[in-house]
């Protein structure tokens, strides 16, 4: 379920930085309030995926502590690579490091789990509207292969059999950066073909057979947005917030499943993890009932044995805020699953290590 590393590339010139706006009184969400003066800051920089609940995550700390946080959304690949690099304090990514890259930490990474999130297959067919149509996993390995290339196909057609589809050519729409996203979407295709996990496979950042580039889920989404005929995929939120439909995807269970916090949810619920986990774990293709098969974790990478005390006491303290109560509720009103409570237990015994 390993990835590969990817080059980084920049997002779309953006670079959030989130700064305290005077509602700060010093003191630290996450422990000893006279520790960390107000003022201070930290770097951190991947995935574009859970970037909208950091961005709301990083100004509601800075408001409460006066701890800043510079996250610039360049994508997974960009992310691991800048941590690697020791030129941010934290990286973020949708896809676990491999042992390799572990490795080129001298084995000195955790990755703590953040929220859960889906992969949606967005598409842009204004005769539909917004319907959303059915797809399963085989039909869409082969939209991304290039070897369906009409959208009123027969085989698309025999899972919508109430739809007038259009006979459109289907422009395939995929990311041309380092991603996460892409990592969790090639991994639930190469579970669910044979001939993607033999000609593709998984990784951050793979050979597409066929379609056009965008950079980040920002690019993707206005490719799709922009471009009737358009397939892609992107995080839930990036489809909702520009009213672009997705489609139900059929589940190893062979149900036709919305992305939605419960049902990412019910796919998170399927992953087991044992108390001296490392948190790299896939849940794409849960067997669950109810479990979107596109569901993922994302992660924070941050070093357990940091020699700089202060920014380890800093992410400390952040990702304690993080867990809490008040900081999951936030997930949701972005559409993303909040951690479940054994998660969250196993991230509080890690924290004592840090």
């Amino acid at each position: 379920m390993h990835p590969t590393s990817a080059r980084a590339t920049t997002s779309l010139g953006l670079a959030i930085l989130v700064a305290a706006c005077g509602g700060g009184d010093g003191s630290s969400a996450g422990g000893d309030s006279n520790a960390i003066p107000s003022g201070v800051a930290l770097t951190g920089a991947g995935a574009t995926f859970p970037n909208p609940i950091y961005t709301k995550w990083f100004d509601a700390y800075a408001r409460q502590t006066g701890v800043r946080i510079n996250y610039q959304s360049i994508g997974s690949g960009g992310g691991i690579r800048q941590f690697t690099e020791g030129t941010v304090d934290f990286g973020a990514t949708d896809g676990p490091m491999t042992d390799e890259q572990i490795a080129a930490v001298s084995g000195n990474v955790l990755h703590v789990p953040t929220v859960l999130g889906a992969d949606v297959v967005t598409y842009n067919l204004p005769a539909l509207g917004q319907t959303r149509l059915r797809l399963d996993g085989e039909i869409i390995a082969d939209i991304f292969l290039g070897k369906i290339r009409k959208w009123n196909d027969p085989r698309i057609a025999a899972l919508n059999p109430n739809v007038s589809l259009p006979g459109d050519d289907i422009l395939v729409v995929h990311r041309s950066d380092g991603s996460g996203t892409t990592f969790i979407f090639t991994d639930y295709l190469s579970k669910v073909s044979p001939e993607w996990q033999q000609k593709v496979g998984a990784a951050t950042s793979v050979s597409w057979p066929t379609g056009l580039g965008g950079k980040g889920n920002e690019g993707v989404t206005q490719q799709v947005k922009q471009t009737p005929g358009t397939i892609g995929y992107v995080e839930l939120i990036y489809a909702i917030s520009n009213g672009l439909p997705y489609a139900d995807v059929r589940n190893a269970s062979g149900n036709f499943i919305e992305p939605s916090l419960n049902s990412v949810s019910a796919a998170a619920a399927t992953g087991q993890l044992a108390a001296d986990t490392d948190f790299r774990i896939s849940i794409t293709n849960a067997a669950g009932e109810a479990a979107y098969p596109i569901a993922s974790f994302t992660w924070l990478l941050v070093r357990p044995e940091n020699a700089d005390t202060t920014e380890a006491r800093l992410i400390k303290d952040f990702i304690t805020w993080m867990i809490s109560p008040e900081a999951q509720r936030m997930a949701a009103d972005l559409h993303y699953a909040p951690l479940p409570m054994p998660v969250i237990e196993l991230v509080e015994a890690r924290l004592g290590s840090l």
